[in-house]
């Protein structure tokens, strides 16, 4: 198993994104899982990272719980929104891709300008696929080219239990 990659199928890594026009020729990680719930109900999880992380709370949410139950409104989208805390809405496609951009000066200056993409994708009625993809830019020195294998280890960690999370919290249904 590849560290940047992660759970997804043939062909996955070679889907249209909105971040490829963003951020194109960057380095890419993606990670994926499947979700036994219709597309619709699998995006309005998505639409739930504006309100928090739903990763590790007690790690990047202050030890607050990411909501269980879904949050009326954090479906309207706009560009400039800001999601996670961290990050910016840049672009989408209703129902089916989110496209974030490294927001904060304090993040910014950590991890750089990273973009990310989510894509969902319907496989049946009641069956989709949730991919996320990351846009790195390049490393910045010496110490970035050297820690960038700890970063890619740290988010395959973080954005496996962000997608195991919505994934299972779709599928309780709506």
């Amino acid at each position: 198993m590849s560290l940047k990659v992660w759970g997804t199928r043939s062909g996955e890594t070679a889907l249209a994104y909105a971040g490829d026009e963003l951020a194109p020729g960057r380095e890419a990680w993606f990670r994926a899982v499947d979700v036994h719930a219709p597309a619709s109900v699998t995006f309005r999880w998505l639409c739930q990272l504006r309100v928090a992380p739903y990763s590790y709370d007690w790690i990047d949410n202050g030890g607050r719980r990411s909501p269980r139950e879904l949050v009326p409104g954090v479906d309207e989208l706009a560009a400039g929104q800001r999601w996670m805390t961290i990050f910016d809405l840049i672009a989408f496609v209703p129902g089916e891709q989110l496209t974030f951009r490294m927001a904060t000066p304090p993040a910014r200056e950590l991890f750089g300008d990273i973009v990310i993409s989510y894509l969902v994708r319907e496989l049946g009625p009641d069956r989709s696929r949730l991919i996320g993809k990351l846009y790195l830019p390049d490393p910045r020195g010496p110490l970035e080219r050297a820690t960038r294998p700890l970063l890619c280890a740290g988010d395959l960690v973080m954005m496996r239990r962000q997608l195991l999370n919505l994934a299972g919290l779709a599928e309780r249904g709506v």
